[in-house]
């Protein structure tokens, strides 16, 4: 099965085109070292909560957008293997690729599927 990263940032809305151009001079870089999908959502339906939510966990602005992105990779040990190499590609520094958001404010984790469902493994 599959391994998972996961993000939620919040962007500047006036910076959509910036952060599309940000994800696809960067994301390919995963792709290189091991990833076999990656998706950058941006916010369209991003309610507030009650006690929580995505808007409150990235400390959103009124002028800033949530975005939701994962990073899909075969299984763990690639993961580890090709994180560790894009981390270190000069492709991703702040200086070839700098943010177009505040990363201090970027969540961020690591999950094992638990369950897959879709057309393709429903009898998994």
């Amino acid at each position: 099965m599959s391994y998972i990263d996961g993000f939620v940032i919040a962007v500047p809305t006036a910076n959509k085109q910036k952060f599309i151009q940000h994800a696809n001079d960067g994301d390919s870089v995963f792709v290189e070292h091991g990833a076999t999908r990656i998706l950058e959502c941006w916010g369209d339906d991003v309610q507030n909560g009650k006690q929580t939510d995505f808007r409150r966990a990235v400390n959103a602005k009124d002028d800033e957008t949530v975005v939701f992105s994962w990073i899909e990779w075969p299984d763990k040990a690639t993961r580890d293997v090709g994180m560790e190499k894009a981390m270190k590609d000069p492709r991703l520094s702040p200086q070839s690729n700098p943010m177009p958001f505040d990363g201090m404010r970027m969540i961020f984790g690591g999950f094992a599927p638990v369950v897959e469902l879709g057309k393709n493994n429903l009898n998994s």
